[in-house]
């Protein structure tokens, strides 16, 4: 069982920035896939970026080149640097380790972009 625990959400002006960690206490094994989906009021749950455990990466169109996705697999944690927020960023943000056939999600943190 792998327990995924979020950080680093909040309120933030538009055209900040924010850091979002995942950590993964328990074993992580290769291949994987990470990623971070979100889920803004009353819209479906969409995927934000993805991580592959040979260190390719892929975002949404609405993201590229402000979010970056990366990985400390020394520790564990999965992060997203968000940059250059706009308020349409704002919804509740899920971390995803894909470990075939399972899938582990974490809680959500909040994310809320807004002057």
């Amino acid at each position: 069982q792998v327990q995924l625990v979020e950080s680093g959400g909040g309120l933030v002006q538009p055209g900040g920035s924010l850091r979002l960690s995942c950590a993964a206490p328990g074993s992580i094994f290769r291949p994987y896939v990470m990623g971070w989906y979100r889920q803004a009021p009353g819209k479906q749950r969409e995927l934000v970026a993805t991580i592959l455990s040979g260190g390719s990466t892929n975002y949404v169109d609405s993201v590229k080149g402000r979010f970056t996705i990366s990985m400390d697999n020394a520790q564990n944690t999965l992060y997203l640097q968000m940059n250059s927020l706009k308020p349409e960023d704002t919804a509740i943000y899920y971390c995803l380790v894909h470990m075939a056939p399972m899938n582990y999600w974490g809680q959500g943190t909040q994310v809320t972009v807004s002057s």
